[in-house]
């Protein structure tokens, strides 16, 4: 089967699409048929180089955490899925989802409502957003900044936190800003001046941020009044500041053999069968276009997901 690959770190160049046995299910996973995969914004980072540090690296590195497919194999231990059904989902830590099969070890029913491409991408966004506005406490009454919120994991969380009832802003360029309006957030753009910006638009103060863009964590501290409220994704140098960097997910925390477990996955489902929930696409690349597709995330400005179609 066809599947990317790199096997040192550097520009999207590095990437190469190889020929390589298929994997198959262990205990507690599945394997499909993949129609769509994704192109997720740490893991770009990570083959850049840039989170050597946090993550380090055995090469070669097979890519792709998140795909949509039709199961064809399942393994040992699992009882709630068949062969033929559609779902989406997230690999173990050996990632490999942008391949023409994947093992996940963490997996759904695909909606209705979503296209393949849209579900491909929706796992990892769903999963950090539920699990850091949850640390945040994010509930009814609260004003959340979310940092980056154009972007494939701010859009979900931007929706997310409004279906809690929360007074949302969020920071995009201007030509994002009707875009974030539509999902229900308050607009602004980022850089200097964030923190009277925000102060305007939110008088009584803010209870939460949730950084999706990174390099900007002194100012957030100094919104949210306490370090201890801000969660990032996207800045290395969170402990600096005194804020929680979050970068475990399903994905990284469950390994071979590990039942499938899911956090926010049912209720995003749920939302989605609703139309509440949409998961916008900055881009959709044929397999064999990994590096215009990584190319675009590198920019910053892919607003939503970016998807693989296989």
């Amino acid at each position: 089967m066809r599947a990317v690959q790199y096997t040192e770190y550097g520009p999207p160049s590095v990437l190469s699409i190889v020929d390589v046995p298929p994997p198959h299910a262990g205990r507690g996973q599945i394997r499909i048929a993949v129609r769509a995969s994704s192109v997720a914004p740490g893991e770009v980072k990570q083959r850049s180089g840039a989170m050597r540090e946090v993550l380090p690296t055995v090469f070669p590195v097979r890519t792709g955490y998140e795909a949509a497919g039709v199961v064809d194999e399942v393994g040992e231990g699992v009882s709630d899925v068949n062969v033929g059904d559609e779902v989406f989902g997230t690999t173990s830590s050996e990632r490999g989802a942008n391949a023409d099969h994947a093992v996940l070890a963490v997996w759904t029913p695909r909606p209705a409502t979503w296209t393949w491409e849209e579900a491909a991408g929706a796992t990892g966004a769903v999963e950090t957003s539920f699990r850091v506005l949850d640390r945040l406490a994010v509930t009814r009454g609260d004003t959340v900044l979310v940092q980056g919120a154009a972007g494939g994991t701010g859009t979900v969380a931007v929706q997310i936190a409004v279906e809690r009832g929360a007074t949302v802003i969020g920071t995009a360029s201007e030509h994002n800003h009707d875009f974030l309006r539509s999902l229900g957030a308050k607009p602004t753009t980022y850089g200097p001046g964030l923190v009277e910006r925000v102060r305007g638009l939110a008088p009584s103060g803010v209870n939460a941020v949730f950084d999706c863009a990174g390099g900007a964590l002194p100012d957030l501290v100094a919104i949210a009044g306490d370090p201890a409220r801000v969660v990032t994704v996207a800045d290395i140098d969170a402990a600096t500041h005194g804020v929680h960097l979050s970068i475990a997910s399903a994905a990284t925390t469950l390994g071979p053999g590990d039942p499938p477990a899911v956090y926010g996955l049912p209720i995003a489902v749920e939302l989605a069968a609703q139309g509440r929930l949409q998961i916008p696409l900055a881009g959709t690349f044929p397999l064999a276009e990994i590096v215009a597709a990584h190319t675009l995330s590198e920019t910053g400005h892919a607003r939503g997901k970016i998807s693989l179609l296989h």
